[in-house]
C-alpha cells in the first residue's frame, strides 16, 4: 500500500474506523470484556505506541497480545523473561561460522509485534536490552547496528511488583512504553461467559483484518491530523501539573508525588489524542481526548512518595483530580 492509499484525508479516516471496527468484533471473538484494555491497545499501535499491560495472571493478558497479532496479520515473538534470561537472549549474538568469520544471528526482538512476557522478573540489566530498540527500532551487536522491523511494538506484561521474585522496572524503561493499562477481575457475567467459552472445545477462527503496511499508512494519517493550540496547550499543561514544586502543581502534587511527568508524556497525550479521535469519527482531537487517554499515559510516569504510600492515595484518583483542576 502507498500514500496515495486513500483519495483525501476524509476518505483515510472512514477506513481507518471501519478496520477499527472490525478489529474489534475480531477481537471479541477471544477476548470478553477488557473493552477499555482493547481499545487503548488498538489505539498504542496505531499511534506508534508500546503498551504495558499490568494484571494478577490468569487475566488473558497473554492472550490478548496473541489474539491481536492474529487480527493484524503481522509476526510475532514471544519473550518469557525469567531471573537467568541475559540481554542477547533477546537482541541475538555473534557465532564464529565454518568460514571463522562472525555472524549475528537475530534475536527473538526481530518480529512486529513481541510480547515481553512477565517483563519485571528479569533483573534490570536485561530489562534495558529493550530500551534502544524501543525508542530506536534498531538494535546494536558488536558495534553494527540492525534495523528492526516496522511497524515494531513491544507489548509487556507485569504482574503487580508486591508478588514474589519480581524487579521494578526502571524509570527511563516506563518512560518509553506509551500506555500503562490496568487490567481487572471480570465481572460475573463475563467470568460465566469466559468459563463457557474456554471450556467448550471449540477454538474461534480470527481472520487477518489488516496487514503492517497498512497500519503504517494509518499512522502516517494520524500523525498529519491537526491539533487546536488550545488542546496542545492542555496537554502539556497537564503533563506540567504533575510536576511537584513546579509553577502548574497543585497542592496534592506538592502533597503526594516525589516526581512527575517528562516531555514524552506530552508528546503521547497529543499523539493519542489523535488517533483516539479519528477512531472516534472526528478530524481533529478535542479536550475529551486528550482526557481519554491521559490515564493511562500518566499513570507510570508520575512516581508517589512514602506519604500517598502510607496513606493509600491511588495513582488514578491523583491524576483524574489533577484532570478536574486543569
Amino acid at each position: 500500500m502507498n500514500h496515495n492509499f486513500f483519495q483525501s484525508d476524509t476518505e483515510g479516516i472512514k477506513k481507518l474506523i471501519d478496520a477499527y471496527s472490525r478489529l474489534r468484533s475480531e477481537i471479541r471473538k477471544v477476548i470478553i470484556g477488557q473493552e477499555q484494555v482493547v481499545t487503548d491497545v488498538i489505539v498504542s499501535i496505531f499511534s506508534q505506541g508500546h503498551c504495558l499491560l499490568i494484571g494478577v495472571p490468569g487475566l488473558a493478558k497473554t492472550l490478548l497480545v496473541n489474539t491481536v497479532s492474529k487480527v493484524l496479520g503481522l509476526s510475532y515473538n514471544r519473550i518469557q523473561f525469567t531471573p537467568d534470561l541475559m540481554p542477547s537472549d533477546i537482541t541475538g549474538t555473534e557465532i564464529l561460522d565454518e568460514n571463522r568469520q562472525f555472524r549475528f544471528i537475530k534475536g527473538p526482538l526481530f518480529a512486529n509485534i513481541i510480547l515481553a512476557d512477565e517483563i519485571n522478573r528479569t533483573p534490570p540489566k536485561t530489562q534495558s536490552a529493550l530500551l534502544e530498540a524501543m525508542q530506536e527500532r534498531a538494535v546494536t551487536a558488536a558495534g553494527k547496528r540492525y534495523a528492526l522491523d516496522n511497524p515494531f511494538f513491544v507489548l509487556a506484561t507485569q504482574n503487580p511488583i508486591e508478588q514474589e521474585g519480581t524487579y521494578p522496572l526502571p524509570e527511563a524503561q516506563l518512560d518509553r512504553f506509551m500506555f500503562s493499562l490496568l487490567l481487572t477481575y471480570p465481572d460475573l457475567k463475563e467470568e460465566i461467559e469466559i468459563v463457557r467459552s474456554t471450556t467448550s472445545g471449540t477454538e474461534p477462527q480470527l481472520s487477518k483484518i489488516i496487514a503492517g503496511d497498512e497500519i503504517i499508512v494509518y499512522q502516517q494519517l494520524i500523525r498529519k491530523i491537526p491539533v487546536p493550540e488550545n488542546v496542545l496547550q492542555f496537554a502539556v499543561k497537564l503533563a506540567a501539573s504533575t510536576r511537584p514544586q513546579t509553577e502548574y502543581a497543585t497542592a496534592e502534587v506538592n502533597n503526594y508525588i516525589a516526581w512527575g511527568a517528562g516531555p514524552r508524556a506530552s508528546q503521547y497525550l497529543i499523539t493519542g489524542a489523535k488517533t483516539f479521535a479519528a477512531l472516534n469519527g472526528k478530524f481533529s482531537p478535542d479536550m475529551e481526548d486528550v482526557i481519554a487517554v491521559a490515564p493511562s499515559v500518566l499513570r507510570h510516569r508520575m512516581v508517589k512518595n512514602y506519604k500517598a504510600e502510607a496513606e493509600g492515595v491511588s495513582m488514578d484518583d491523583i491524576i483524574n483530580r489533577l484532570i478536574k483542576s486543569n
